[in-house]
């Protein structure tokens, strides 16, 4: 088994921990990691564009004016894209985005996103994340400690409302529940703070 640092909230190292390697050791794939996030991020789009063509726009079919001899350019329908108030051409329409990924695919791709986080150094692994009150100069002292001045995921084991309410106001931050935890945020946050407890619950759910 593999051992990382840990630490306390003031960047001062307290110990270490082993880690399980079927997790936090596991084989890069990209590809698999490539097809997760994409699944996910078109999850997110809610599809419901809507936009009229010209059989659904108001107003008369009639052709306007006859064929030749007026001058106008030919014309069928006051109904076309190329009228003012007409119908668009490909008119956008409600469509489910949706894309499904089995359980084992998505498995194998935290382990191989979250190992690759750790090989690169940028997983760090806290005691615990118990700050004193909910102020947000709570949050930025950690930050500072740390030296992050990039997107950082904190990584929680358990709900807690002062670090909820401390991060909210740092755009950078985003805290996140290791039950909710997936392959995009992981690859997106520059920096990854986790506590040892969710390290040991993601283990225990992940080796499986």
């Amino acid at each position: 088994m593999a051992t990382t640092k840990v630490y306390n909230l003031q960047a001062v190292e307290v110990g270490n921990v082993k880690l399980d390697d079927k997790v936090f050791k596991a084989e890069y794939n990209e590809a698999l990691i490539h097809q997760v996030i994409v699944a996910y991020l078109n999850n997110q789009r809610q599809g419901t564009k809507a936009t009229l063509s010209r059989s659904e726009v108001r107003g008369r079919a009639k052709k306007p004016w006859r064929q030749k001899g007026t001058g106008h350019a030919r014309q069928g329908s006051r109904r076309g894209p190329q009228w003012t108030k007409g119908g668009l051409a490909f008119a956008l329409k409600p469509r489910d985005y949706s894309q499904k990924v089995n359980k084992t695919a998505k498995r194998v791709a935290f382990r191989s996103a979250i190992s690759a986080k750790l090989a690169k150094g940028d997983v760090f692994v806290v005691e615990d994340f118990n700050l004193k009150d909910h102020k947000t100069k709570n949050m930025q002292a950690v930050l500072d400690a740390f030296k992050f001045n990039k997107s950082v995921l904190v990584v929680l084991d358990q709900v807690n409302e002062n670090v909820m309410k401390a991060s909210r106001n740092i755009a950078k931050v985003l805290v996140e529940n290791y039950t909710l935890l997936n392959v995009y945020q992981i690859v997106s946050a520059d920096k990854i703070l986790i506590t040892k407890q969710a390290i040991k619950s993601i283990e225990e759910a992940y080796t499986e």
